[in-house]
C-alpha cells in the first residue's frame, strides 16, 4: 500500500518558466533547501531517462538520493522517481508528479507525492514521515516560487 501526499502552490510566472525551473539542476543551488550538490549521471538536456544524485543536508547529516525522470510533458507535467534502494534511505520508491496548469492570472503547481515499497517497521514510520516529506516538498515549492518570481 502506498502513502500519498499533495502540495499545491500558485506562482506569478509563465508555465514554461516553472517547468524549466523544476528541471534546471544547475540553478537548484539558488533555491533548494539544504542542497549540498547535484551530480548528473548523463549529459545533455533533461529527458525521460535522465538521472542524477542529489545530496542534501538533513537533520545535520548528508543524505544522497538517486533520481530519474520518468515522464515529461512540456510545460505541463514532470514525473520524477527516487529509488530509495540506491541512496541513503536504503528502501522504498518515491514518486513526485508535478502538474503545471493555468489558473486565471496565475500558474498552479500541484505536486502529488507517493511513497511505495516500504515494509514492516519502515512502513509504519513511513506513514508518520509522510507529513515530514510533505512539509519538505512545500518548502521547496515555496523557495522555487520566490526564486522564479524575482
Amino acid at each position: 500500500m502506498s502513502i500519498h501526499f499533495e502540495v499545491v502552490r500558485t506562482m506569478d510566472v509563465p508555465k514554461e518558466k516553472v517547468y524549466a525551473g523544476l528541471l534546471d539542476l544547475d540553478a537548484a543551488k539558488n533555491w533548494m533547501q539544504g542542497l549540498v550538490r547535484i551530480e548528473r549521471l548523463d549529459e545533455g538536456p533533461m529527458r525521460v531517462g535522465s538521472e542524477w544524485k542529489e545530496t542534501r543536508k538533513m537533520f545535520g547529516h548528508e543524505a544522497t538520493e538517486h533520481f530519474e525522470v520518468v515522464e515529461l510533458r512540456e510545460a505541463e507535467k514532470i514525473v520524477l522517481r527516487c529509488d530509495g534502494t540506491k541512496g541513503t534511505t536504503g528502501k522504498g520508491e518515491f514518486v513526485y508528479t508535478y502538474l503545471i496548469t493555468d489558473s486565471g492570472d496565475h500558474v498552479k503547481v500541484t505536486l502529488f507525492g507517493e511513497i511505495k515499497g516500504l515494509t514492516g517497521l519502515t512502513k509504519f514510520f513511513g506513514r508518520m514521515m509522510a507529513g515530514t516529506f510533505k512539509k519538505a516538498c512545500a518548502k521547496d515549492l515555496d523557495a522555487l516560487k520566490s526564486y522564479l518570481e524575482k
